[in-house]
């Protein structure tokens, strides 16, 4: 049994990783890409300027690619026409969808890119949710292992309402790809975060980086400050893209089973060596709650997780503690 402790009380002990400072400045740079906000600050003694420009180009073409939003995205042509024959993919995408798939077997099915076969029903903006005979039928599409991945990189869905979307991995690769980029560049120290996902590199000027789980119900404060460093971290919660009707709060984290929004939690923070398995599994917890959740991430290694439900309880996975 797992025991929720104080919200405010928590702090969490992670290694605290020390290195000498660097004479070098910050440099920060922000921008829009992959429906969210994108922003970076490294420590360089040169111009970060046409660094900042290649990580644009680099997350752009990633959007590209992975938008359900782009009608000629690689993604939204495969959600058109993937019942109808094989459809021949980049091996980018390809691995992508590997990738999913392990995270839909590693978690029973809770990590599942077809939800968008009921996820398209939603219109956040609008406030809009879909009938329960809609999602009734559309539940009938879910389910991973309608996927079936040939060889020569082709793909085919094995009914015609499935649909995929990559949100929950999509923005974890972007990071991955842009630390790939930074340490190529030779940079050391640096934070990039891509809506909930982040990773830092290296530590903050001698220091590890203090990064925020924002607070559920007040953008304004911060549930907690983590001492992080060379990690990255995802947080999924049901405040990022929802909207209330009749008096239920209508989230974009949906149960593979009906459909329908997941109750119970408000975010779920996971850190992991990358950013693409800390997005994977920040969801997946999420989806499966918190005892079959933290169980899983117990069974990981160099995996953490911070639970928060909607009563302002905080659950943690086996390796964090609070200070005595």
């Amino acid at each position: 049994m797992h025991c929720p402790r104080p919200l405010l009380s928590l702090l969490v002990c992670l290694p605290l990783l020390l290195s000498f400072p660097v004479q070098a400045d910050w440099q920060q740079h922000s921008w829009d890409v992959m429906g969210t906000r994108a922003s970076i600050s490294l420590w360089s003694e040169d111009d970060a300027a046409p660094l900042f420009q290649q990580l644009e180009t680099e997350m752009e073409r990633l959007n590209q690619l992975l938008s359900p939003w782009i009608d000629d995205s690689e993604l939204a042509r495969l959600n058109r026409q993937g019942h109808e024959a094989p459809q021949a993919i980049s091996p980018e995408f390809y691995r992508l969808l590997e990738q999913s798939l392990h995270y839909y077997q590693l978690t029973g099915g809770a990590f599942d890119i077809t939800f968008a076969s009921a996820g398209h029903l939603y219109d956040y903006r609008e406030g809009k949710a879909p009938h329960d005979q809609e999602l009734k039928i559309a539940a009938r599409h879910i389910g991973a292992d309608r996927i079936e991945l040939l060889a020569d990189n082709q793909v085919k869905f094995r009914t015609s309402g499935t649909r995929i979307d990559l949100g929950g991995i999509a923005k974890g690769y972007a990071i991955d790809q842009g630390i790939a980029l930074l340490k190529a560049s030779g940079v050391e120290h640096a934070w990039l975060a891509l809506g909930g996902d982040s990773y830092v590199l290296g530590d903050h000027r001698g220091r590890p980086w203090e990064v925020g789980i924002q607070h559920p119900r007040d953008q304004k404060k911060v549930a907690m400050r983590l001492p992080i460093s060379n990690i990255a971290m995802s947080t999924s919660g049901d405040y990022q893209r929802y909207f209330i009707q009749e008096g239920r709060r209508i989230h974009h984290i949906l149960s593979p089973q009906t459909g329908k929004s997941i109750d119970g939690l408000a975010s779920v923070t996971v850190l992991a060596n990358n950013s693409l398995d800390a997005d994977a599994l920040s969801t997946s917890v999420f989806v499966l709650g918190v005892e079959k959740g933290l169980a899983l991430i117990n069974r990981l290694a160099d995996t953490s997780a911070i639970i928060i439900d909607r009563g302002g309880n905080v659950f943690y996975s086996d390796d964090l503690t609070t200070p005595q």
